[in-house]
């Protein structure tokens, strides 16, 4: 059951892929805004910030279509983990998430092009990282993995050997909750 067609508002490999393993046409269209986060912003009203803006920056590129944005961020202490800046913050990173739950927050955001309204969305999902060595850690940021990833790592990768539970939607974890997609696509 194929849904029309997206115009995906990132370019993110994994969020590709995914799209592509359920058989949803779609094409890329980066969005390039300001992932700052604002003073006060919460964890979620910042994903769904980010979400939206990305699906608007689009939008106002194409005459017609459907524009998908999304944001992934790891949440753990309260502490916002994106993507590492060198391989000192991907250490640091793993060894606050080491023997720990943490939380994957995707905001999603769909609107139809030009600048309608968005349906706006997110999804939390908790995960929980085993105890990991420091040789561990310095072999994973190693492989160079860790450093476009929210959190310094790719569950789908290497630090799959490292998860032991996770609690909600493994896309989510990858990078989009696909069946919140297809809810908000069906709404839309």
């Amino acid at each position: 059951m194929l849904k029309e067609k997206l115009i995906l508002a990132s370019r993110s490999p994994r969020r590709a892929e995914i799209l592509k393993a359920v058989g949803w046409p779609f094409e890329v269209r980066p969005a390039n805004i300001d992932e700052t986060r604002r003073e006060s912003e919460d964890a979620i009203t910042y994903v769904k910030r980010l979400a939206t803006e990305k699906a608007r920056a689009v939008a106002n590129q194409h005459a017609s279509g459907l524009v998908l944005g999304a944001d992934t961020i790891v949440l753990v202490d309260d502490e916002i983990l994106g993507q590492p800046r060198d391989a000192e913050a991907a250490r640091r990173m793993l060894k606050l998430l080491s023997g720990r739950w943490h939380e994957v927050l995707t905001g999603v955001a769909l609107l139809r092009a030009p600048g309608n309204q968005p349906i706006i969305d997110h999804e939390t999902t908790r995960v929980r990282f085993a105890e990991m060595t420091a040789q561990e850690i310095d072999w994973y940021v190693g492989t160079g993995e860790p450093m476009d990833k929210a959190g310094a790592y790719g569950i789908q990768g290497g630090a799959a050997m490292f998860i032991e539970e996770i609690q909600g939607d493994y896309f989510n974890i990858v990078g989009l909750p696909i069946r919140l997609v297809y809810e908000l696509a069906s709404r839309i």
